[in-house]
């Protein structure tokens, strides 16, 4: 079955979703802010899911129509191939968003949705009840600028929930966001990737993964595994014994994870553990103001805090200045930091070679990268 499917990401992540996603070998159709749409099939669904870095859900498309009111959302909803996925006994739930849209109560145009679902389906099964105990087939509507877009989400728990995270510190970095970052430091074998601002390890771990071949999704389930349109349930096996014949076990790639707080350590270690590739990482106790260069290449991947749930405003800019002088020293290692201070150049006392614009969470930040500076300022 040739089906429309759509990947969501994180504001500024579509370029690397939907680089992953060719690289998957499936056709891209269109990229919009937060979501890359393309043509797969069946299996698709499954590997999209096991596979995707940096998405936060897959998504079966029914379909996009124009919808100024709500008599076109109904009638727009209720002329889709909803029997094509959900039976008669399923569960179909309705949630969704609505944007620069004349449609902007989602109460109701969750009831509209849910009543041209029912119609449909009455019309096709010849009930008037559903019971909604079987499967669930999470729908989601997405009105943007008045045209609606309807799916069924395949995903369940959100992709960035890789599994290995059950604890995690105060302020926690999203998996797909650490992938970004660790994607954009271009991570090599030869090179050691220190992450000194570690918490609960996400970018050592997300690095560490990338770099031995193993997929994200490896360790967890997807909804999509109950569907009917997987019932052919060795596609999954294929596509899991595929996924462990990709790791990479021979890769020499390290990383280092250090925190000035021994408590956040423990959590990080039992993180990589769970995600398997403790092996790959040394942990320790270290005051990032104070790091010194190693006699070896390396590069510098970090989430320092930002002063919104981490340190007072104050503390974080005299933290800013200090990692200037001290990650100084490190040249000619690369230097890549995360934070949403607006300010951070000037305390940094450099400024970057490039900056990248990103979202942790809803948080606005900037990715301060630097590939060209010298020993000293």
């Amino acid at each position: 079955m040739k089906l429309e499917l759509i990947a969501t990401c994180l504001f500024g992540l579509e370029h690397l979703l939907g680089e992953e996603i060719s690289a998957l070998g499936y056709e891209r159709t269109e990229t919009i802010d937060g979501r890359v749409t393309f043509i797969g099939d069946e299996r698709a669904v499954y590997r999209a899911n096991l596979h995707l870095r940096y998405a936060e859900r897959v998504f079966i498309k029914l379909g996009s129509f124009k919808a100024d009111s709500f008599e076109e959302l109904f009638e727009g909803t209720k002329s889709l191939a909803w029997e094509n996925f959900i039976g008669v006994n399923d569960a179909f739930p309705v949630k969704g968003h609505s944007i620069k849209s004349s449609l902007f109560s989602l109460p109701d145009c969750q009831s509209i949705v849910k009543k041209a679902i029912v119609q449909r389906l009455s019309s096709v099964y010849g009930v008037s009840w559903f019971t909604e105990e079987a499967v669930k087939y999470q729908v989601e509507f997405f009105i943007l600028k008045n045209v609606a877009t309807l799916m069924i989400d395949t995903t369940g728990v959100a992709l960035h929930k890789r599994g290995y995270r059950i604890e995690s510190g105060i302020a926690p970095l999203r998996e797909t966001l650490a992938a970004a970052i660790v994607a954009t430091a271009r991570p090599r074998e030869d090179v050691l990737l220190w992450d000194p601002f570690c918490g609960s390890g996400t970018i050592a771990i997300e690095a560490s993964l990338m770099m031995t071949g193993c997929a994200p999704g490896i360790a967890r389930h997807f909804a999509c595994e109950s569907f009917d349109i997987l019932s052919d349930k060795s596609i999954i096996k294929q596509e899991k014994e595929r996924a462990y014949s990709m790791i990479n076990y021979d890769s020499t790639f390290e990383a280092y994870a250090s925190d000035i707080d021994e408590s956040v350590l423990e959590i990080a270690k039992q993180n990589a553990e769970r995600a398997g590739v403790d092996d790959r990482i040394r942990f320790f106790k270290a005051d990032a103001r104070k790091i010194e260069k190693l006699d070896r290449r390396g590069t510098i991947v970090c989430n320092p805090p930002y002063g919104e749930r981490l340190m007072t405003q104050k503390e974080v800019e005299a933290l800013y200045r200090d990692m200037g002088k001290a990650f100084s020293a490190l040249a000619p290692w690369q230097i890549y930091v995360l934070t949403s201070a607006e300010d951070f150049q000037r305390l940094y006392g450099s400024r970057a070679d490039k900056i990248r614009k990103l979202y942790n969470g809803m948080i606005p930040c900037s990715l301060y990268q630097y590939f060209k500076q010298n020993k000293g300022r």
